[in-house]
């Protein structure tokens, strides 16, 4: 069964308007998750606010958004007040500005969805600003509330549809200077270069998803599987972690790597 829509609305360029779709491009629905139950009835385990200092319970109508300003000091502010601040259009996508693709580095990108048409009539105003885009080798800007926030969102050709990537706020992003720049700009030997350079070209392959599976979601559902016919699956000793040698002779290591690395290829 095809999923949900997750968002539906309007992408604008100035006049040209077309109503679009969005849904999210991952997702966690196949991801293990757990229920913090009660370990002597089975029952499931509830959470709830209470008073930091009469430990009361809170009722759900007196609970409230506070800012500290100081040590137990806190400016309160209602949901109508902080929803005030939002965008007054929460449907719209309206690009106002464009900047050259890959001039906004990896790190400011958050979380993508697929952008999609929303009828047979949009088709062409969507086609024609994303193969605006492809063919200028740009990305547009634009501003939305997802996620209960407003939000920079950048918007990428790809193929046949578009990919809107949310953008993480300034103050998320560290300043790479304050890390990088501590470290040295001395070049590696030609020799190590030429060694470590095949030891990359021996194991250069295609990309592909198997290569990011998750080997512990994969082992807890052999564990539940088991549990569900009534056994009870013997616990994994967790492997020996050895303890690289601080002293590396580099070249010796690069010469072993790579003499590995043909056994292994003729294995």
């Amino acid at each position: 069964m095809a999923p949900r829509t997750f968002w539906k609305g309007y992408m604008k360029l100035s006049l040209v308007t077309c109503p679009v779709t969005m849904m999210p491009a991952t997702t966690e629905g196949e991801k293990v998750r757990f229920h913090t139950l009660n370990a002597r009835t089975g029952h499931r385990v509830t959470s709830h606010y209470v008073d930091s200092v009469t430990e009361r319970p809170v009722r759900e109508e007196d609970e409230v958004k506070g800012y500290e300003r100081g040590e137990d000091d806190y400016i309160m502010l209602e949901d109508e007040e902080i929803e005030a601040v939002a965008l007054e259009s929460t449907r719209t996508i309206d690009i106002d500005m464009f900047v050259p693709d890959h001039s906004i580095g990896w790190v400011w990108y958050d979380r993508p969805h697929f952008l999609m048409p929303g009828d047979e009539v949009g088709q062409e105003a969507f086609a024609v600003i994303r193969d605006a885009m492809e063919a200028t080798g740009t990305v547009g800007i634009s501003r939305l509330v997802m996620y209960r926030r407003e939000r920079a969102v950048m918007l990428k050709p790809r193929d046949k549809g578009i990919v809107l990537w949310t953008l993480r706020y300034g103050d998320e992003v560290r300043d790479e200077d304050d890390y990088f720049d501590k470290l040295t700009a001395e070049k590696p030997e030609a020799k190590l270069m030429t060694l470590v350079r095949k030891l990359v070209d021996e194991r250069t392959t295609h990309w592909d998803a198997g290569m990011v599976n998750d080997p512990v979601q994969a082992r807890l559902l052999d564990i539940i599987a088991a549990k569900k016919k009534g056994k009870k699956k013997p616990a994994r000793r967790a492997p020996k972690v050895e303890t690289p040698d601080n002293v590396i002779d580099i070249m010796t290591a690069l010469k072993k790597s790579i003499q590995a690395e043909g056994q292994r290829g003729r294995a």
